[in-house]
């Protein structure tokens, strides 16, 4: 058996170290989640406690209805996921393989928008959802997001990638765009749809701000909207918000751990042309 080089040997120590810096936040919310509110506020702060209990789980169950806000992420962050990852991918198509006049500059205006922070659309966006009365519906959340700029430069910088024969072929079977697109060139775009599904899906998943601003009533509330509830003016509950919190990234590890060759095989292939 041959001998680890010291390169081998450093590299190993180096990416140990790396794991251990990314996953001590983690371990750190998932530890802290079973601490009680005396150990997470004293001063020094320490990893571990001397007691551990279940009881900000149960003030998180208690307090709010955490399946109902649990549900509500679902529909709203699956719901934006399916519908962008089929829009984005139309459009990525369109602007990569169809030539029609404008191509370039709604492909500008697209890239454009990618770099408008969404605090300025928030009161035009607003005012929209609030005249189509759809606020504090599922619709009001999903639809504003059915499409995203980022989306589709990802689809178009994976769609520029494939060889020109696939679709030339299919033109020579009679095959319109649409089933081009839907026959030929999706299934080929497996890894980078779930790769932007997976962006999409913690996005949403995460989202405060643009829930709490569509929704009024606790029903329709979402998971990140339901930990502000947490934290008050002048008082903050640690314990409770780092159990909700907990809870929350579970569905998202589950996700990513189940997507994840799909992930890293859409990331090395998209090519971002």
């Amino acid at each position: 058996m041959k001998r680890p080089t010291w390169q081998k040997i450093v590299g190993s120590v180096i990416a140990i170290a790396l794991l251990i810096l990314i996953l001590h936040p983690f371990l750190w919310i998932l530890i802290s989640s079973f601490k009680t509110e005396q150990s997470l506020i004293k001063f020094p702060p320490t990893f571990f406690a001397d007691s551990y209990t279940f009881s900000q789980y149960i003030t998180v169950w208690e307090r709010i209805p955490l399946l109902d806000f649990l549900k509500n992420t679902v529909i709203f962050s699956g719901g934006v996921m399916v519908l962008s990852v089929f829009f984005d991918s139309l459009a990525g198509y369109a602007f990569a393989r169809i030539k029609f006049k404008g191509n370039k500059v709604l492909f500008t205006l697209v890239l454009i928008l990618m770099m408008i922070p969404f605090q300025v659309l928030m009161i035009p966006l607003f005012v929209q959802i609030y005249k189509f009365g759809m606020l504090d519906t599922y619709w009001g959340l999903i639809l504003p997001r059915a499409a995203s700029p980022f989306g589709i430069f990802l689809m178009r910088s994976f769609f520029v990638g494939l060889p020109k024969d696939l679709e030339e072929s299919g033109r020579v079977d009679g095959l319109n765009e649409f089933r081009i697109y839907w026959h030929i060139m999706l299934p080929l775009c497996k890894s980078s749809m779930v790769t932007l599904g997976i962006f999409l899906l913690m996005n949403n998943w995460n989202d405060l701000i643009y829930p709490l601003m569509l929704t009024s009533s606790t029903e329709m509330r979402t998971l990140s909207a339901g930990l502000a509830m947490f934290v008050g003016g002048r008082t903050i509950e640690y314990g409770a918000t780092l159990a909700a919190a907990t809870v929350s990234l579970i569905p998202l590890v589950a996700v990513y751990a189940m997507a994840q060759r799909y992930f890293v095989q859409g990331i090395a292939t998209s090519g971002l042309k």
